[in-house]
């Protein structure tokens, strides 16, 4: 089978990674059969530099008419004046909206072969398996008013955060059928004792709950589920909330992962039944890294790993996509590690020898 794939490299390491998540999906379509035809474009700083603008329309004109999207990263100190009026983080929320990606799906794994990489005591994390449902497209990102503007006493600046009953319900929806595939339990993340929209959000979810008698529903305010996670780890299965919570949490949770290398996510438009497909974008949660760029010192895992999502949710590839995540597996069980994971009696290797070593398991 043949499948179109758009590729957006971005800034610093992204280039770097998401060629080792292009070289997993040929090594898939060598050993199964499959084509994959891949068109690049700019996106983040390198698209500011050449086309005035983080995304261009004609770059998301062809993402709709792919497959999926495989995206590396944005962003860098050559772009980071906060006076600008275009940055490399706006391509990347103009793809979210433009594609409809409203949900951002983690997760947090920790392998056992990586327990000494985290910093969090073994006995407190070993057993961490659980999924972040983030919702991408409302909230303090997208809230108006959102401005900068200059008053007799100073300078002033507002972001608004809004959520409709609409908003909230399909992300939280999307929880409850994950929990539902899993161990039927779901937190809900909010802020309802301060935030009109988290007390809007708990009273959605509540009355959702009615629709799932099988799952558990737990509220969990942010504070409290941010210590949790580094208390108790596997007290979580699948946890939903709103999108700077998200934002958030989930770099907290990668140290538990041993690292953001080993933390990838898909964007998706929607949820696929068995068999079925959805457009996604697909990235790793980390940044790009400048200064480690074009050193082959970063860990393409969470890219490789994300491009095993793509398989499993935009091409209804399940069977290819496990085959990634056993290679991962396999070569983190051979003692090869990139230096954010590095432990005693392990293998150092650079970006480009571990996506060779995850390539040569796959084939």
């Amino acid at each position: 089978m043949k499948f179109k794939i758009m590729v957006l490299p971005g800034d610093g390491v992204g280039s770097e990674v998401v060629a080792e998540g292009v070289k997993a999906l040929n090594a898939v379509g060598k050993k199964y059969g499959h084509s994959f035809d891949y068109t690049y474009g700019l996106v983040g700083g390198a698209a500011i530099d050449v086309q005035g603008t983080a995304l261009a329309p004609e770059t998301l004109a062809l993402c709709k008419k792919s497959e999926g999207v495989l995206f590396g990263a944005v962003g860098g100190p050559k772009w980071d004046d906060p006076k600008a009026q275009v940055r490399p983080e706006d391509g990347i929320l103009a793809l979210r909206k433009g594609l409809g990606l409203f949900a951002n799906l983690r997760p947090v794994k920790l392998y056992p072969m990586l327990i000494d990489s985290s910093p969090i005591k073994p006995d407190i994390v070993r057993g961490t398996d659980f999924i972040f449902i983030r919702e991408l497209t409302g909230g303090l990102y997208f809230g108006k008013p959102k401005k900068q503007w200059q008053t007799a006493r100073g300078e002033r600046a507002v972001d608004t955060m809004a959520y409709s009953e609409k908003e909230i319900t399909r992300i939280v929806h999307v929880g409850f059928e994950l929990a539902r595939s899993r161990r039927k339990k779901l937190v809900s993340v909010d802020k309802a004792n301060v935030l009109q929209t988290s007390r809007l959000w708990r009273q959605v979810a509540t009355g959702l709950a009615k629709e799932y008698p099988d799952v558990e529903l737990e509220h969990m305010l942010v504070d409290s589920c941010s210590m949790r996670l580094i208390q108790q780890p596997t007290y979580f299965d699948i946890v939903v909330t709103e999108n700077t919570f998200g934002d958030i949490l989930t770099d907290e949770a990668s140290m538990l992962a041993g690292s953001m290398g080993m933390m990838p996510s898909a964007s998706l438009a929607a949820i696929p039944k068995e068999g079925e497909k959805s457009f996604g974008l697909y990235e790793p949660i980390h940044g790009s890294a400048p200064k480690r760029a074009g050193q082959n010192l970063v860990n393409p895992i969470a890219t490789i790993l994300s491009a095993a999502m793509l398989l499993r949710y935009s091409l209804a590839l399940p069977k290819e996509a496990q085959a990634v995540e056993a290679a991962v597996e396999a070569v983190l069980k051979d003692g090869y590690r990139t230096y954010d994971i590095m432990g005693d009696d392990t293998k150092k290797v650079g970006t480009r020898e571990m996506g060779d070593l995850v390539a040569g398991k796959i084939g």
